[in-house]
């Protein structure tokens, strides 16, 4: 059974629910899943103020345990078309293990989420894609099996380059069925992927 890590930031909790939805996804395929969240660099006076979700139940995770992963699936939402400074902090730190090549072969994967359904969702997926690549992992996104990205009878996130939602400019908008099943998916995808390259049937 491989080892995964669903890493995440999530100001409002949008992405904090997708995070579980592919952590689902990844354990339905036999991973063992563990679900992290990066540090929050914003002091606690401005978060409240900002009516940032402080309390969130995944613990805050390190830089220097990523190496012991099979798997890592990276979520953030976007921030004018680009991944938000707490995320990007702690990809910063990674220097060492990028050096030491430790996360070569890995599997990564990402999900984002906007305000907007031209939010800039696609930008923020390949620029956590970018850091990954420069890691050495094998990038996983959200193909085509996933049919449900393709509906024309709502509004709707997706990308075959990883799961998103739409939060709404008020963040009013929760991740629909269909964007939760999108997560659910990749996390299996990627789940299954590292299985077979580590040889860890489930």
């Amino acid at each position: 059974m491989s080892k995964v890590l669903v890493l995440y930031y999530s100001t409002y909790g949008h992405i904090e629910t997708m995070a579980q939805a592919v952590a689902e996804g990844a354990r339905s395929a036999g991973a063992n899943v563990d679900l992290k969240r990066v540090p929050e660099t914003v002091s606690p006076e401005i978060a409240k103020s900002a009516h940032f979700k402080l309390e969130q139940a995944a613990p805050v995770a390190t830089v220097a345990e990523l190496e012991h992963y099979d798997a890592i699936i990276v979520g953030a939402p976007t921030r004018f078309g680009r991944v938000p400074g707490q995320l990007a902090s702690f990809l910063d730190q990674a220097g060492g293990l990028w050096a030491r090549g430790a996360l070569n072969g890995k599997v990564g994967g990402a999900f984002t989420s906007s305000a907007t359904q031209h939010g800039g969702q696609e930008v923020t997926l390949f620029s956590i894609i970018t850091n990954l690549l420069h890691f050495g992992m094998v990038i996983v996104g959200l193909p085509y099996s996933h049919q449900g990205q393709m509906t024309l009878d709502e509004i709707v996130g997706g990308s075959p380059y990883g799961a998103t939602t739409i939060a709404g400019g008020q963040g009013q908008r929760v991740p629909s069925a269909i964007e939760l099943e999108g997560a659910r998916h990749q996390g299996r995808l990627i789940a299954t992927t590292a299985n077979r390259l580590f040889d860890r049937p489930a």
